[in-house]
């Protein structure tokens, strides 16, 4: 029997807080952000990573 994938859980809250939130990512921050601390740890036994590994989080845009 397959092992569950151990960052389902936080692949399926992204898409759950999207839904949610008429896909505004901004609103789902926090979940994203635990999305990458999982891939983090578990990138390489992890399906749901796959389009994580390559992707760096946005940087903040600041005036100068």
């Amino acid at each position: 029997m397959p092992q569950k994938d151990p960052c389902q859980k936080q692949a399926c809250a992204i898409q759950t807080c999207l839904q949610a939130n008429k896909y505004v990512e901004s609103m789902c921050e926090d979940v994203i952000r635990e999305m990458r601390r999982c891939c983090e740890t578990q990138a390489g036994k992890s399906i749901c990573c796959s389009g994580f590994r390559d992707s760096n989080p946005p940087k903040n845009k600041t005036n100068t």
